[in-house]
C-alpha cells in the first residue's frame, strides 16, 4: 500500500472516532462512546466497571491527543489524525493498541457478561453502539475470534483494533 492509499485508509477511520459528527475528535467523543457502551450493556456509570470505562476513555483520549493534537486545542482534526498516524503509528501499530488498551480492557469487562470472554454477539452489539454498520459489525465480530473458540479475548481485540486503524495492509 503506497503512502496516499495508507493516508486514505486512515482518513476513513476518522469518522469512527468522531462520534458526534463535529468534524473533530475530542474528549466528548470518548466519554460519549463510554456512555453508549454502558447503556447498551445495562452498566451504571458509578459502578466499578463504569468508572473503569470512563477512566479508560480518558486515557485513550489523552494518548490520542498526545500523538495527534499538534496545535494543542484539545481536539484532533481529520488532518491531525492522518498525520499523527502516518508519522507516529504506521511502523508501530501496537503503540496505538497500547494507547487504547485501558479503554478496550474496560469495554471488554462491560461486554463480557459471564466472565468467560466476550461473545461474538456481545462484540457485535458493542460495535453497533460505536457506530459500525450492521453488516460490518457482524463480520468484524466473527473475525475477532481469531482462535475460533467462540469467545473474543483482550489480545484478539487489541490485535484487530491495531490492524483496522493503523496497519498499512489493505
Amino acid at each position: 500500500m503506497d503512502s496516499a492509499e495508507y493516508e486514505g485508509k486512515i482518513a476513513s477511520r476518522f469518522a469512527a472516532f468522531d462520534q458526534d459528527g463535529s468534524g473533530y475528535i475530542d474528549r466528548e467523543d470518548f466519554s460519549g462512546a463510554a456512555a453508549a457502551l454502558l447503556a447498551e450493556f445495562g452498566t451504571t456509570a458509578r459502578s466499578d466497571k463504569g468508572q473503569a470505562l470512563y477512566n479508560g476513555a480518558e486515557a485513550f483520549w489523552q494518548g490520542m491527543a498526545g500523538i495527534a493534537d499538534v496545535d494543542g486545542d484539545q481536539r484532533v482534526s481529520r488532518q491531525e489524525f492522518v498525520t499523527g498516524a502516518v508519522k507516529r503509528l504506521r511502523d508501530n501499530p501496537q503503540r496505538f493498541a497500547e494507547i487504547a488498551r485501558p479503554f478496550l480492557r474496560a469495554a471488554i469487562a462491560v461486554a463480557d457478561e459471564d466472565g468467560t470472554g466476550v461473545t461474538r454477539a456481545a462484540a457485535e452489539r458493542a460495535l453497533l453502539v460505536l457506530g459500525v454498520g450492521a453488516e460490518a459489525a457482524a463480520m468484524v465480530a466473527e473475525r475477532l475470534d481469531a482462535d475460533g473458540d467462540g469467545r473474543i479475548h483482550e489480545e484478539e481485540i487489541l490485535a484487530g483494533f491495531a490492524a483496522y486503524y493503523v496497519t498499512p495492509e489493505p
